[in-house]
Protein backbone atom coordinates (compact mmCIF):
# COMPACT_ATOMS: atom_id res chain seq x y z
CA UNK A 1 0.00 0.00 0.00
CA UNK A 2 2.45 2.83 1.01
CA UNK A 3 4.70 1.94 -2.08
CA UNK A 4 1.52 2.80 -4.28
CA UNK A 5 0.93 5.57 -2.36
CA UNK A 6 4.80 6.90 -3.53
CA UNK A 7 3.84 5.54 -6.82
CA UNK A 8 0.98 7.72 -7.02
CA UNK A 9 2.96 10.97 -5.89
CA UNK A 10 6.02 10.36 -8.13
CA UNK A 11 3.04 10.40 -10.86
CA UNK A 12 1.58 13.45 -9.71
CA UNK A 13 -1.98 11.54 -8.95
CA UNK A 14 -1.36 12.20 -4.93
CA UNK A 15 -0.95 14.85 -2.77
CA UNK A 16 -0.03 15.75 1.15
CA UNK A 17 -2.73 18.00 2.39
CA UNK A 18 -2.44 20.34 5.52
CA UNK A 19 -6.36 21.22 5.70
CA UNK A 20 -8.03 19.73 9.27
CA UNK A 21 -10.98 17.40 8.59
CA UNK A 22 -13.59 19.92 8.75
CA UNK A 23 -11.82 22.22 6.39
CA UNK A 24 -11.62 19.09 4.12
CA UNK A 25 -15.10 18.94 4.44
CA UNK A 26 -15.83 22.74 3.90
CA UNK A 27 -13.71 22.20 0.59
CA UNK A 28 -15.68 19.42 -0.12
CA UNK A 29 -18.50 21.23 -1.54
CA UNK A 30 -22.35 19.95 -1.48
CA UNK A 31 -24.11 17.94 -4.22
CA UNK A 32 -25.25 21.15 -5.81
CA UNK A 33 -21.99 23.38 -5.46
CA UNK A 34 -18.50 22.24 -6.74
CA UNK A 35 -15.85 21.71 -4.21
CA UNK A 36 -12.58 23.97 -4.02
CA UNK A 37 -9.19 23.13 -4.79
CA UNK A 38 -6.92 22.40 -1.47
CA UNK A 39 -4.50 25.56 -0.92
CA UNK A 40 -1.83 22.40 -1.07
CA UNK A 41 -3.22 20.91 -4.04
CA UNK A 42 -0.02 22.08 -6.67
CA UNK A 43 2.96 20.79 -4.54
CA UNK A 44 5.79 19.57 -6.22
CA UNK A 45 6.39 15.97 -6.55
CA UNK A 46 9.59 16.98 -4.12
CA UNK A 47 7.90 18.25 -1.36
CA UNK A 48 4.75 15.61 -1.45
CA UNK A 49 7.43 12.89 -1.14
CA UNK A 50 9.33 14.77 1.39
CA UNK A 51 6.35 15.12 3.81
CA UNK A 52 4.81 11.41 3.25
CA UNK A 53 7.63 9.80 3.84
CA UNK A 54 7.92 12.49 7.31
CA UNK A 55 4.70 11.18 8.10
CA UNK A 56 5.63 7.85 7.92
CA UNK A 57 8.43 8.76 10.19
CA UNK A 58 5.65 10.05 12.94
CA UNK A 59 7.23 13.86 12.52
CA UNK A 60 3.05 14.76 12.77
CA UNK A 61 0.27 15.12 15.05
CA UNK A 62 -3.08 13.18 14.47
CA UNK A 63 -5.35 15.57 12.05
CA UNK A 64 -2.33 17.65 10.98
CA UNK A 65 -1.77 15.92 7.76
CA UNK A 66 -3.57 13.48 4.95
CA UNK A 67 -2.35 12.41 1.42
CA UNK A 68 -4.96 13.08 -0.61
CA UNK A 69 -5.74 12.04 -4.15
CA UNK A 70 -5.86 14.49 -6.90
CA UNK A 71 -8.81 13.87 -8.90
CA UNK A 72 -11.41 16.51 -9.91
CA UNK A 73 -13.24 18.57 -6.76
CA UNK A 74 -16.32 19.59 -8.97
CA UNK A 75 -16.94 15.68 -9.67
CA UNK A 76 -20.78 15.17 -9.41
CA UNK A 77 -19.65 12.12 -6.93
CA UNK A 78 -18.46 13.41 -3.42
CA UNK A 79 -16.19 10.32 -3.10
CA UNK A 80 -14.15 11.67 -5.85
CA UNK A 81 -13.48 15.07 -4.76
CA UNK A 82 -9.74 14.18 -3.54
CA UNK A 83 -10.54 11.73 -1.33
CA UNK A 84 -8.35 11.12 1.46
CA UNK A 85 -5.96 7.99 1.37
CA UNK A 86 -3.97 8.39 4.28
CA UNK A 87 -3.71 9.69 7.51
CA UNK A 88 -2.01 9.84 10.28
CA UNK A 89 -3.07 7.92 13.57
CA UNK A 90 -0.55 7.53 16.30
CA UNK A 91 -2.11 4.20 18.08
CA UNK A 92 -1.10 0.76 17.94
CA UNK A 93 -2.28 -2.14 15.69
CA UNK A 94 -3.06 -5.22 16.50
CA UNK A 95 -0.93 -6.86 14.07
CA UNK A 96 1.42 -4.43 12.83
CA UNK A 97 2.06 -3.11 16.70
CA UNK A 98 3.77 0.10 16.27
CA UNK A 99 5.17 -0.33 13.43
CA UNK A 100 3.31 2.32 11.56
CA UNK A 101 1.79 5.69 12.53
CA UNK A 102 0.27 6.29 8.93
CA UNK A 103 -2.92 3.95 8.00
CA UNK A 104 -5.01 3.86 4.73
CA UNK A 105 -8.46 4.64 4.35
CA UNK A 106 -10.97 1.97 3.39
CA UNK A 107 -11.21 3.09 -0.25
CA UNK A 108 -7.84 3.63 -1.11
CA UNK A 109 -7.19 0.49 0.31
CA UNK A 110 -10.24 -2.23 -0.21
CA UNK A 111 -9.72 -2.54 -4.34
CA UNK A 112 -5.68 -2.61 -4.11
CA UNK A 113 -6.12 -5.58 -1.53
CA UNK A 114 -8.47 -7.11 -3.87
CA UNK A 115 -6.08 -6.81 -6.78
CA UNK A 116 -2.90 -8.27 -5.07
CA UNK A 117 -5.16 -11.20 -3.84
CA UNK A 118 -6.31 -11.66 -7.22
CA UNK A 119 -9.69 -11.09 -6.49
CA UNK A 120 -12.15 -10.64 -10.19
CA UNK A 121 -15.41 -9.26 -8.82
CA UNK A 122 -15.96 -7.94 -5.11
CA UNK A 123 -19.13 -8.26 -3.78
CA UNK A 124 -20.44 -5.50 -1.78
CA UNK A 125 -23.69 -4.10 -0.40
CA UNK A 126 -25.88 -1.14 -1.82
CA UNK A 127 -24.72 1.30 0.77
CA UNK A 128 -20.93 1.09 -1.54
CA UNK A 129 -23.04 1.94 -4.51
CA UNK A 130 -20.94 5.12 -4.72
CA UNK A 131 -18.17 4.22 -3.49
CA UNK A 132 -18.17 1.49 -6.99
CA UNK A 133 -16.05 4.58 -8.62
CA UNK A 134 -12.87 3.82 -6.39
CA UNK A 135 -12.54 0.58 -7.76
CA UNK A 136 -11.78 2.52 -10.97
CA UNK A 137 -9.63 5.40 -9.05
CA UNK A 138 -6.67 7.13 -10.42
CA UNK A 139 -4.84 4.67 -7.46
CA UNK A 140 -6.00 1.60 -9.52
CA UNK A 141 -3.86 2.33 -12.67
CA UNK A 142 -0.93 0.97 -9.84
CA UNK A 143 1.02 -1.74 -11.08
CA UNK A 144 -1.34 -4.66 -9.47
CA UNK A 145 -2.20 -7.97 -11.47
CA UNK A 146 -5.79 -7.59 -11.55
CA UNK A 147 -8.51 -5.07 -11.03
CA UNK A 148 -11.72 -6.32 -9.72
CA UNK A 149 -14.70 -5.65 -10.29
CA UNK A 150 -17.59 -4.62 -7.75
CA UNK A 151 -20.94 -5.49 -8.00
CA UNK A 152 -23.65 -4.51 -5.27
CA UNK A 153 -26.89 -6.24 -3.62
CA UNK A 154 -29.17 -5.48 -1.06
CA UNK A 155 -29.08 -7.13 2.06
CA UNK A 156 -30.81 -10.57 3.49
CA UNK A 157 -32.89 -9.56 6.18
CA UNK A 158 -35.24 -11.94 8.71
CA UNK A 159 -37.83 -10.44 10.60
CA UNK A 160 -37.32 -10.29 14.42
CA UNK A 161 -33.73 -10.95 14.02
CA UNK A 162 -30.33 -9.20 13.93
CA UNK A 163 -28.02 -9.50 10.80
CA UNK A 164 -25.69 -6.70 11.12
CA UNK A 165 -22.43 -7.66 12.24
CA UNK A 166 -21.59 -4.59 13.73
CA UNK A 167 -24.72 -5.17 16.31
CA UNK A 168 -24.19 -8.36 16.56
CA UNK A 169 -20.47 -7.93 18.18
CA UNK A 170 -22.42 -5.35 20.27
CA UNK A 171 -24.07 -8.36 21.72
CA UNK A 172 -20.99 -10.58 22.01
CA UNK A 173 -19.04 -8.08 23.44
CA UNK A 174 -20.99 -6.69 25.90
CA UNK A 175 -21.94 -10.17 27.46
CA UNK A 176 -25.81 -9.92 26.25
CA UNK A 177 -25.36 -13.92 24.89
CA UNK A 178 -23.05 -16.49 25.72
CA UNK A 179 -21.02 -16.02 22.33
CA UNK A 180 -20.97 -16.41 18.66
CA UNK A 181 -22.08 -19.93 19.07
CA UNK A 182 -25.38 -18.91 20.31
CA UNK A 183 -28.78 -20.06 18.55
CA UNK A 184 -29.35 -15.84 19.06
CA UNK A 185 -26.75 -15.02 16.10
CA UNK A 186 -27.25 -16.26 12.76
CA UNK A 187 -23.37 -16.99 11.74
CA UNK A 188 -22.15 -20.08 10.23
CA UNK A 189 -20.11 -20.55 13.63
CA UNK A 190 -23.94 -20.77 15.16
CA UNK A 191 -23.87 -23.37 12.92
CA UNK A 192 -21.75 -25.59 15.36
CA UNK A 193 -24.80 -25.51 17.51
CA UNK A 194 -26.59 -27.47 14.89
CA UNK A 195 -29.63 -24.99 15.04
CA UNK A 196 -28.46 -23.67 10.92
CA UNK A 197 -27.63 -26.52 8.86
CA UNK A 198 -25.92 -25.17 6.06
CA UNK A 199 -27.52 -26.77 2.98
CA UNK A 200 -30.90 -25.17 3.99
CA UNK A 201 -29.08 -21.97 4.71
CA UNK A 202 -27.89 -22.57 0.91
CA UNK A 203 -31.40 -23.49 -0.26
CA UNK A 204 -32.91 -20.22 1.45
CA UNK A 205 -30.09 -18.06 -0.20
CA UNK A 206 -31.02 -19.51 -3.54
CA UNK A 207 -34.57 -18.89 -3.15
CA UNK A 208 -34.40 -15.55 -2.16
CA UNK A 209 -32.24 -14.68 -5.37
CA UNK A 210 -29.98 -11.44 -6.08
CA UNK A 211 -31.66 -7.85 -5.24
CA UNK A 212 -31.01 -4.52 -5.29
CA UNK A 213 -33.91 -3.41 -3.42
CA UNK A 214 -34.01 -4.03 0.38
CA UNK A 215 -35.99 -7.82 1.00
CA UNK A 216 -37.29 -9.04 4.50
CA UNK A 217 -38.04 -12.41 4.47
CA UNK A 218 -40.08 -14.34 7.31
CA UNK A 219 -39.00 -17.43 9.46
CA UNK A 220 -41.41 -19.48 8.34
CA UNK A 221 -39.82 -18.85 4.84
CA UNK A 222 -36.70 -20.12 6.74
CA UNK A 223 -38.31 -23.31 7.77
CA UNK A 224 -39.84 -23.91 4.56
CA UNK A 225 -36.52 -24.29 3.65
CA UNK A 226 -35.50 -26.24 6.31
CA UNK A 227 -38.19 -28.79 6.00
CA UNK A 228 -37.08 -29.46 1.99
CA UNK A 229 -33.73 -30.79 3.37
Amino acid sequence: MYQYALHLITTGKAYVCDLSPEQVREYRGTLTEPGTDSPWRQRSVAENLDLFQRMRAGEFADGSRTLRAKIDMASPNLNMRDPVLYRIKHESHHRTGDAWCIYPMYDYAHPLSDALEGITHSICTMEYEDHRCCTTGPWTNCPVPCHPQQIEFARLNLSYTVMSKRKLLQLVNEAHVTGWTTPACPRWRGCGAGVTPRRPSALFASASGWANGRTWWTWPCWNSASGKI
